[in-house]
């Protein structure tokens, strides 16, 4: 039996090459070696006031970007959160078995908070219980994390081991699975902050829909040094940030990319890295726009990967409520 991946990603905000080297290119690796399970987390995207229209449109965007960047329904099962319920129903047990002390000290709820202190809700406080039961529901064996996310992971971690020690085996205890490079892509116009697709600054990130000449102009625009040589050194960051780019967009080693820089500049880096974004994001683009609008595929693929993880979640979701005594 393959050990089971699940991991999910909210549908609001375009997604960047960021999300893409740090999240979903290592999904599509993934699929491959283990049982997957993605998920569009739209009940968490709620945690904010959206447009309901929009963030119907958004969560369709979301399925059809993930499709287009290689997620294979025959490999992994791919559904939206909001329509499998035992999400929510799951994580009102584990919010019963979690400590006050222990939600309080998330750190990404005081970031979000400190970020929009009008919009300081129960769901913005709450959001790690609901990723728990994401989690749990599916027996998981690993879950693909980046570094801000570890502590939403240990808190799931910890909620497992205290229900089972209360209870009753009930849930696997899940794993990290740490991407070795790309878990973290840095802004072009700040690389000390995690490249953001909730930014709304100009030339921050490159979204995968972006244009050649949108592209072009972000990294044309991206912060450098004054240094002449271009060498992979983690104390230049901006330069350090764009050469991890062109790695991993380009699959060379850091020895070939460092040599076949030597007595450049950066203009021609930063043509290069473009160029390798282009090449990379042009068939990804392309088989959106034609999958995009084929409402009946995207629903058959949505059908057929909730029909197949609604059994596990249901059958989790059954043992939990009978273990804690509820009818």
């Amino acid at each position: 039996m393959k050990q089971r991946v699940f991991s999910g990603i909210q549908p609001t905000g375009k997604i960047t090459i960021g999300n893409y080297l740090g999240a979903v290119k290592n999904w599509v690796y993934l699929q491959e070696k283990y049982d997957s399970i993605f998920c569009v987390v739209n009940s968490h995207a709620i945690t904010t006031k959206q447009d309901p229209y929009l963030l119907r449109e958004q969560t369709y965007d979301m399925v059809a970007i993930l499709l287009a960047c290689g997620i294979d329904p025959k490999h992994s099962s791919l559904f939206i959160q909001s329509e499998i319920d035992t999400h929510p129903a799951l994580s009102w047990i584990l919010n019963c078995n979690i400590p006050m002390g222990e939600m309080e000290r998330m750190t990404q709820f005081k970031d979000k908070a400190q970020k929009n202190p009008k919009n300081i809700n129960v769901g913005l406080f709450d959001y790690p219980a609901l990723m728990a039961s994401d989690i749990l529901l599916y027996q998981t064996d690993l879950v693909p994390v980046g570094e801000d996310q570890k502590q939403h992971l240990e808190l799931t971690r910890n909620v497992a081991q205290r229900f089972n020690r209360d209870f009753g085996e009930c849930f696997k205890i899940p794993e990290p699975l740490i991407a070795k490079s790309g878990a973290r892509i840095m802004g072009l116009d700040d690389p000390t902050s995690k490249m953001s697709k909730s930014s709304t600054a100009q030339n921050h990130a490159i979204f995968l829909l972006d244009t050649p000449k949108e592209i072009e102009q972000k990294i044309k625009k991206a912060t450098t040094d004054s240094h002449s040589s271009i060498v992979f050194d983690p104390d230049r960051k901006g330069v350090y940030n764009l050469l991890c780019i062109y790695e991993l967009f380009t699959q060379k080693s850091r020895e070939e990319i460092e040599t076949e820089f030597i007595d450049q500049g950066y203009g021609v880096l930063k043509k290069r890295i473009a160029e390798a974004i282009i090449s990379t994001l042009s068939p990804i683009q392309e088989e959106y726009l034609k999958i995009r609008h084929q409402i009946d595929y995207l629903a058959e693929v949505l059908n057929q990967g909730r029909e197949k993880v609604q059994p596990i979640a249901e059958s989790t979701y059954k043992k939990a409520k009978e273990l804690v005594g509820l009818i």
